[in-house]
């Protein structure tokens, strides 16, 4: 019981770490919401959704979708479409002021954005349900239960950690520079993630 725990945690840093598409929405929206608690929608909707995909993952969804070949290209496909225009609008968006909330992300798109970098970026669905879904195999019953139980408590911890760090780190600065660089970045790393898929695609 305890090793498929600590198999779980370890298991999920080590997908959860890399500098995405999620992780940089998530910090995004810590850094430029007025409040932290108004970053709560983005938090609970990634978190959610990495519930439901490692859930679905232990389940055996994986056999299904790593096995049929146009579920993967049908995932692929939107996944890059979706990417270039997160990318395009990331880019695009201007800083947020402290001292004015008109135009921080309201939580409606928060919650849109989130369901759309988690549920519709085909290279965290693959490592998701690839990697923990085939790890799981090897643990039955209550084993199972708290591999799985580990690896969402991790990944809810640190949507929360991710934000929280966002919304000091914006609260550093007094000028827009840093949220417009980080906007930059952020479209970046959406790009260049597209361009993978793109060529997995054609791979």
């Amino acid at each position: 019981m305890i090793s498929s725990i600590i198999h779980g945690i370890i298991l999920a840093f080590g997908l959860i770490l890399p500098l995405g598409v999620q992780n940089v929405f998530v910090f995004n929206q810590g850094a430029t919401q007025p409040k932290f608690r108004r970053a709560l929608p983005v938090i609970l909707t990634a978190s959610i959704c990495d519930t439901l995909l490692i859930s679905l993952a232990v389940l055996g969804i994986s056999v299904i979708v790593l096995g049929v070949y146009w579920i993967k290209f049908i995932l692929l496909t939107v996944g890059v479409i979706f990417l270039l225009f997160m990318g395009y609008t990331t880019w695009r968006s201007k800083p947020v002021s402290n001292s004015s909330d008109e135009k921080a992300l309201a939580p409606k798109k928060q919650i849109v954005f989130a369901m759309s970098v988690s549920l519709l970026n085909p290279h965290a669905i693959m490592d998701t349900i690839g990697v923990i879904g085939t790890s799981s195999i090897s643990y039955s019953g209550i084993e199972k239960l708290g591999f799985t139980l580990a690896c969402i408590i991790v990944s809810w911890i640190w949507f929360f950690t991710l934000a929280f760090i966002g919304r000091q780190v914006g609260r550093l600065t007094n000028s827009g520079e840093f949220i417009t660089l980080l906007n930059k970045i952020s479209a970046l790393i959406m790009w260049g993630t597209a361009i993978y898929l793109l060529i997995t695609l054609f791979s």
